[in-house]
């Protein structure tokens, strides 16, 4: 169990951006832009297209919780 609660303590307290966090979160983005781009270019507007925008957006906030999470 404590294991567990802190891993709830961890997961739903905000982290301040350490230094050069910024930096990397914005690195994530920017990809992550120019690939919605090229998707909202290449494929037709559709619920698929819609569904992987999404998910683009869900696989940054994943990314960026990974860093902010689990660095000292």
């Amino acid at each position: 169990m404590d294991a567990l609660n802190a891993e709830l303590e961890k997961n739903f307290t905000y982290h301040a951006p350490k230094s050069g966090q910024s930096e990397r979160y914005g690195r994530i983005r920017d990809k992550a832009k120019e690939l919605a781009y090229l998707i909202t270019q290449e494929c037709p507007s559709s619920r698929e297209r819609s569904v992987a925008l999404t998910e683009l957006e869900t696989s940054v906030f994943w990314a960026n919780a990974a860093i902010a999470r689990n660095e000292q």
